[in-house]
């Protein structure tokens, strides 16, 4: 019996999550949408620390080697990506809170202006 490749065993887990990701925040109802946000929110925050860890990362011996500039790279472009998607979370769930807000009732017309 031969054994699966790994790459085709993260293939298909990154397949499946896909599917389970897009069945889940499909099925959300509209009012638990904000809450969601700021879930979400929360972990890009966690991937921003993590991407700041691999920015910050040097060897052992202290060298800029091919693999710890592949690491500072990677950690920067996760810190970009991380950052823009904190950012217009902040945006969506503002723009979202502001919908539940009460409107002021409208200002009563004056007779006999013109």
């Amino acid at each position: 019996m031969e054994a699966v490749d790994p790459t085709v065993f993260r293939l298909a887990i990154f397949v499946l999550a896909i599917f389970v990701g897009y069945y889940v925040v499909w099925s959300v109802t509209p009012a638990l949408h904000t809450p969601l946000m700021a879930v979400t929110n929360a972990i890009s925050s966690v991937i921003i620390v993590g991407a700041l860890l691999a920015v910050a990362a040097h060897g052992e011996t202290g060298e800029l080697t091919s693999s710890i500039m592949i690491s500072k790279g990677a950690g920067a472009v996760a810190a970009a990506f991380a950052s823009v998607n904190i950012f217009g979370g902040f945006l969506v769930v503002r723009r979202m809170l502001a919908m539940y807000k009460k409107k002021a009732p409208a200002a009563p017309k004056k007779e006999g202006a013109a």
